[in-house]
């Protein structure tokens, strides 16, 4: 198998046929002389069509080259892409998200079992920090677990702070603080619709122009990363739980949606698990979010 190169043997191999030299351990044909085996198919790689891109993913990529359809998977760091389409001078995707929504370079790996494969040198690709989306899911891995106190506070001693740090990953969204939303001085002068979930969803109602839209929890293929998602424990129609989408997946046919919030403190938390064995019976919807 050879993965992002030329394999160290085929070079070898090569280099004896240059300089007419036996090879070690090779047979030998009906002449005497030794017998040495054919190259590998070559798999070159030219170029990538995008060197970065979002934190988020989702932009179309183009490997170009010759021999491509030998190609029998893609990382992207420690990332596989999961569909591809192969001719024999492209290889085309979607980006995968960066992992952990961290800006920097990964490398870019292709495996191709029966081939050789030349590169101009080490494939690399670079996340970058560039929409509002990127922003928000950021901050939201960089502090789910390591509260900003210093900024917002900790609002677990009077009820629990999911809301409080959804509204800061909406803030890093774009979204500006107003009279009825917001939270300054590290918790010192704060609105209920920033720390309470029921205001905040009332709150949300009431301002139509931010352009939210309520999807129910059978409508996830619609869901985005960056979207919210609200919860009723207990079947009472009192909202209860608030957190921010940080990962929508098509697993074995069917869209698995993870979640990143506060109480309970979490980076991928699964949806089906929060409302099948966490909290039984539980019931909510997603704010679909626009993405300018």
């Amino acid at each position: 198998m050879a993965l992002l190169g030329v394999t160290v043997g085929a070079l070898s191999l090569a280099s004896a046929r240059q300089q007419g030299l036996s090879i070690e351990g090779g047979s030998s044909s009906s002449n005497g002389g030794p017998v040495v085996p054919e190259d590998d198919p070559i798999v070159a790689v030219s170029a990538l069509s995008a060197v970065a891109g979002s934190l988020t993913g989702g932009e179309e990529q183009i490997i170009s080259g010759s021999g491509l359809e030998a190609v029998t998977e893609i990382r992207i760091g420690s990332s596989p892409v999961t569909e591809f389409v192969a001719t024999d001078t492209t290889l085309t995707f979607a980006m995968p998200r960066s992992e952990r929504y961290v800006p920097g370079a990964v490398p870019v790996e292709l495996v191709a079992p029966q081939s050789s494969i030349e590169t101009p040198g080490a494939l690399t690709y670079t996340y970058e920090t560039r929409t509002a989306v990127d922003r928000q899911l950021e901050y939201a891995l960089r502090y789910w677990k390591d509260y900003n106190l210093a900024e917002w506070g900790d609002f677990n001693p009077v009820g629990g702070d999911c809301m409080n740090f959804a509204s800061q990953s909406l803030i890093q969204r774009g979204w500006e603080m107003t009279p009825e939303w917001h939270n300054y001085d590290a918790g010192s002068d704060y609105t209920s619709p920033w720390i309470f979930v029921p205001s905040f969803d009332a709150w949300l109602r009431d301002n139509p122009q931010l352009g939210a839209v309520e999807l129910g929890f059978d409508e996830r293929d619609q869901a985005k990363v960056g979207d919210l998602a609200v919860f009723d424990w207990n079947g009472n129609g009192a909202l209860d739980h608030i957190q921010v989408v940080s990962s929508v997946e098509q697993v074995d046919g069917k869209t698995v949606v993870k979640m990143v919030g506060h109480n309970l403190d979490s980076d991928f938390r699964d949806l089906d698990t929060t409302i099948t064995v966490d909290h039984p019976g539980a019931t909510g919807y997603f704010w679909s979010l626009p993405e300018a």
